[in-house]
């Protein structure tokens, strides 16, 4: 059993699990090596003080309702970090020690007939719109499924079966919740037992919604994406994270039940939201009511929510149809949403945490408290835990999982999806082993070397995923010497140990233009160097950045000395755009063309926030001279 998070029957490719691929040390592998050592064990700690983990040992003893603590989605945040214990178990070898403890408390406080909840324990299903009791269900499967497939059946398993259980016999006739996720769990429950239960349920919840299935409610039935069925919808609407774990679902459900049409409409859904409704860091949310999409183009870069929890949800959604069409386009938008709002999430020591993510901060902005829980998600600085604290959990078993995003395999070799340092060790059809090494410095380096360790003679294929923001990339293997264009770069050999795959990508800052029907980024420009996003503090400027406009005459220059962490910075030129306060602030343009220009670091846009507060924007207003132009 591969030790994957999705592990579909069908479909153009075979994922490689955490078992088959190890992250190396380097920008990814120091973030797996920071949620080992600290995010995981942060995240236990908060749940303790807050109570969320007791509200299992409350519920077990039978104690009085008015002691639970948390909101009524608590006990999913306690699954999500048995998830990524039972993911850190299977990378390193060794389980956290909390997991065994977490196990007994969550199987403690579980029914007879598999029901689980401790917060509707006596009044069960009574609010499918708002309970999240089904929900709650979809993360203690995750979890089940993830300790299934590290470590084998034990009572963590036992219970998420339970529960599964429990889940087809109350649901096989009507009702669905107003938060999805168990969908895509059953269905992957199903692919870890083979019980066709799991799938038949997770189908009838995705034909369910959209009939509509649940009351109406004060932001409508979009919000919870029941305003149409699936197959019908043309984009992503409503509430951001419900929209993508409802497609993930849908996903899974087409793949194994082989439903061309609805994997159709999903992938529909996906092209038009990605033109019409993400942000250029890959996030995705524009309103903070509701933290949902907002209509076609409306992406305000100061108001945009891009919750974490909603771009984590954007890659997993990614990889599900990158598994079942082998398109590149769609690793190419998980790398940029990785790199640039999930590497943003926490904090440099791994103790604070982004909740929205927008893409201007115009004040400073008050550091949050370090010792209560933060009441606004929407908070200009990391903080150390929210009182709805998802994403700092979501990010514990995402980095704990993430070798199993990097790689796939086919019946004719190997794919390499994300350029991180790391070693493939895996099985092609016939049992034929082969082993890779991928030694990089990405993103601050545009150079790949992938060498083989171990073949089996025969030709089997190398496949290398070109960015598509590098469009073009230098290739070099067997003394041979060729450019290639962005897509998915394939070499078939007699592979030898020793033989290396050698790429180059241009590592050039560049200036990005957003689309016209943008109306909040009309005139505006961001700076983007390989697959990051880059921003302007205020840190680092003496003028407020709502003063500044910069010149793309020239495209920025690479700073010697990096201004945070381990990184490369950016400098632009930059013209004060308005030099004196007015009375009234409107009229000509009262920047001269003679003004000398002002230097303008910019650093990456998932280091922002580390260094206190600060104003903060991407979109930088263009202000070329007009001979530069």
């Amino acid at each position: 059993m591969a030790e994957v998070p999705v592990q579909p029957a069908r479909g153009v490719l075979r994922p490689l699990g955490i078992d088959e691929v190890h992250i190396a040390p380097g920008f990814w592998g120091d973030r797996q090596e920071l949620n080992a050592s600290v995010i995981i064990g942060h995240c236990h700690a908060w749940m303790t003080r807050s109570g969320w983990i007791r509200n299992f040992e409350l519920t077990a003893g039978h104690g009085a309702p008015g002691e639970r603590r948390g909101r009524e989605f608590s006990d999913s945040e306690v699954y999500k970090l048995a998830e990524a214990m039972s993911w850190e178990a299977g990378r390193t070898g060794q389980a956290p020690p909390q997991l065994g403890e977490l196990t007994r408390l969550i199987s403690a406080a579980q029914q007879p007939d598999g029901y689980l909840n401790t917060k509707f324990g006596h009044s069960r299903y009574s609010d499918l719109e708002e309970g999240h009791e089904l929900y709650c269900y979809g993360h203690l499967i995750q979890a089940a499924v993830a300790r299934l497939r590290t470590h084998g059946e034990d009572d963590l398993t036992r219970v998420g079966r339970l529960a599964a259980d429990h889940v087809c016999r109350q649901f096989d006739r009507a009702g669905v919740c107003g938060h999805p996720e168990v969908e895509m769990a059953l269905v992957e429950l199903f692919r870890a037992t083979g019980d066709d239960r799991y799938l038949e349920q997770a189908r009838l919840f995705v034909e369910r919604r959209g009939a509509p299935a649940l009351a109406d409610i004060e932001l409508g039935r979009t919000y919870f994406q029941d305003d149409v069925p699936v197959r019908r919808a043309r984009t992503f609407r409503g509430h951001a994270v419900r929209a993508l774990y409802l497609a993930c679902g849908a996903v899974d459900v087409a793949v194994e039940t082989g439903d061309d049409e609805l994997l159709q409409a999903v992938i529909g859904q996906w092209e038009h939201t990605v033109a019409t409704r993400t942000h250029l860091t890959g996030g995705m949310g524009s309103r903070h009511t509701g933290e949902a999409f907002g209509d076609d183009f409306e992406l305000p870069p100061d108001r945009a929510y891009a919750e974490t929890c909603a771009s984590i949800a954007s890659v997993m959604l990614a990889w599900r149809l990158l598994l079942a069409t082998g398109e590149p386009r769609y690793a190419d938008l998980a790398e940029r949403t990785l790199y640039n709002v999930v590497a943003g999430c926490p904090s440099l020591d791994g103790h604070a945490f982004f909740y929205a993510n927008p893409l201007q901060q115009r004040v400073p902005g008050t550091p949050p408290s370090s010792d209560i829980p933060s009441p606004r998600p929407d908070t200009s600085l990391r903080a150390p835990w929210f009182s709805v604290s998802c994403c700092p959990n979501n990010l514990a078993r995402t980095l704990a999982s993430l070798a199993a995003y990097v790689a796939t395999a086919d019946d004719h070799g190997v794919q390499l999806h994300q350029l991180t340092a790391c070693t493939v060790r895996t099985a092609l059809s016939g049992g034929r082993r082969i082993g890779l090494r991928v030694e990089t410095d990405y993103p601050w380096s545009g150079s790949v070397t992938v060498r083989v360790e171990e073949a089996p003679g025969g030709p089997w294929r190398i496949g290398v995923r070109i960015p598509q923001w590098a469009e073009t990339a230098r290739v070099s293997y067997d003394g041979t010497h060729d450019t290639v264009r962005s897509g998915v770069m394939t070499v078939e050999r007699s592979w030898r140990p020793g033989d290396e795959i050698r790429l180059e990508l241009p590592m050039r800052a560049r200036w990005t233009r957003p689309d016209s029907r943008i109306d909040a980024l009309r005139g505006s420009v961001a700076v983007e160097r390989g697959p990051l996003v880059y921003c302007a503090e205020t840190v680092d400027e003496d003028v407020p950045l709502n003063s500044l406009g910069v010149d793309t005459s020239k495209p920025p220059a690479e700073q010697g000395s990096p201004v945070v962490g381990v990184a490369v910075t950016l400098t632009a030129n930059a013209h004060v755009t308005c030099p004196d306060l007015r009375q009234w602030p409107y009229g000509p343009d009262t920047t001269s063309p003679e003004d000398a220009p002002v230097p303008l670091t910019l650093i990456p846009y998932y280091l922002r926030g580390n260094r206190g507060p600060a104003p903060m924007r991407v979109w930088l207003p263009d202000h070329t001279p007009p001979e530069s132009s």
